[in-house]
């Protein structure tokens, strides 16, 4: 079984590199498959959380990683699409129409956000999301008579043309079938001109617009895409919890996104799926392991955003290219063992800081 795309130029470009690929990943999705059978109900939701969190951490992957433009108010996004996802829905429209609503209007916030793209970047690109961030929060307070205010808002549960998915495992596979379709989407945007397009902005600007790419075009075709993807990843959120309201979508909400793809691996799909893992299981692992501390560190009222910021430091001190270049060095240690050389990423890593420097 290959899986192949055409190109513009009648090339095969194959989406699995050989044939262990296409065996661990047909593996992995018999497992995702089977896993409503295999796990509790609560192991079972927090899987389906990955899977959400995962669709999310794919578009802003796009952008920051991909494409070189951070977002701080990505949670914004995540914002529109469950409100929209709710308020169409709670009207009685079907589960795909108020889906495809949610993920165009989040699209097309996402467009006129990044118009300021076009003339910022970096920091100051961080602080001008942040900031739409905060206004979409105060909108989602003041709104009452759409949003609900600060009181939230309840959501019924899916109803695909009659056919409702109230239960758990219904619900996971829903996302599954989205996320799956999500990173195949993801994966073939990555191998057209479109998608090169992007690394090339990433990598160099002034570069990228002497080979004739549009910036403004790309850039605000970036914000869209990522989006896009986000707002679905919010409507699928507001299902699973059935309730939302503006607190869930606040700069802390930014934090954890952007936090879960620099640790995951910026500038690669596996990085949004590791990211989530992470994100999902930290705060069950720190839950498990305070109570063996002592009090005065287990009972402290900061203890995850301290864990959480550890890590960070961590990661861009030691692994930027988070868990999955870690991934990628073990993997390269196993295969060349025992011809492995320490400083094989040495000219990698001299390489990254200097680009950051430009």
């Amino acid at each position: 079984m290959r899986f192949i795309f055409k190109t513009d130029y009648g090339q095969d470009i194959n989406l699995a590199k050989h044939g262990g690929h296409i065996f661990w990943y047909s593996a992995l999705v018999l497992l995702l498959v089977a896993a409503p059978w295999i796990f509790a109900e609560y192991w079972l939701a927090q899987l389906t959380f990955i899977l959400i969190y995962s669709i999310a951490g794919l578009g802003l992957m796009l952008l920051a990683g991909f494409t070189g433009l951070f977002s701080l108010g990505h949670a914004a996004f995540l914002g529109v699409g469950a409100y929209t996802q709710a308020v169409m829905t709670n009207a009685g429209v079907p589960f795909p129409i108020a889906l495809a609503c949610a993920a165009g209007l989040s699209a097309a916030v996402g467009l006129i956000v990044g118009l300021p793209a076009l003339r910022v970047k970096g920091i100051y690109l961080g602080i001008a999301t942040l900031s739409f961030g905060f206004i979409v929060e105060e909108v989602f307070a003041r709104w009452e008579s759409v949003t609900g205010g600060n009181a939230g808002i309840h959501i019924k549960a899916p109803d695909m043309f009659g056919w409702k998915l109230g239960s758990g495992e219904a619900f996971y596979f829903l996302c599954l079938v989205i996320a799956i379709g999500a990173t195949l989407g993801i994966l073939n945007l990555l191998r057209s001109p479109t998608g090169r397009a992007f690394v090339a902005i990433r990598d160099s600007e002034i570069s990228a617009q002497s080979m004739g790419i549009h910036l403004a075009r790309y850039k605000t075709l970036s914000f869209a895409l990522s989006a896009g993807l986000a707002g679905i990843a919010g409507a699928l959120y507001a299902h699973k919890l059935q309730f939302i309201s503006p607190d869930q979508f606040n700069i802390l909400q930014s934090i954890d996104l952007l936090l879960m793809i620099v640790v995951g691996g910026l500038g690669s799909v596996h990085g949004a799926f590791l990211g989530a893992i992470f994100l999902i299981s930290m705060p069950q692992a720190i839950a498990l392991v305070k109570d063996y501390l002592p009090a005065f560190i287990g009972q402290a009222p900061g203890l995850q955003g301290l864990v959480y910021g550890l890590v960070l430091i961590g990661f861009v001190l030691f692994e930027p290219l988070g868990l999955y270049g870690r991934w990628l060095k073990v993997r390269t240690y196993l295969q060349t063992f025992p011809f492995y050389r320490k400083g094989m990423f040495k000219r990698q890593k001299s390489f990254q800081k200097s680009d950051r420097l430009k």
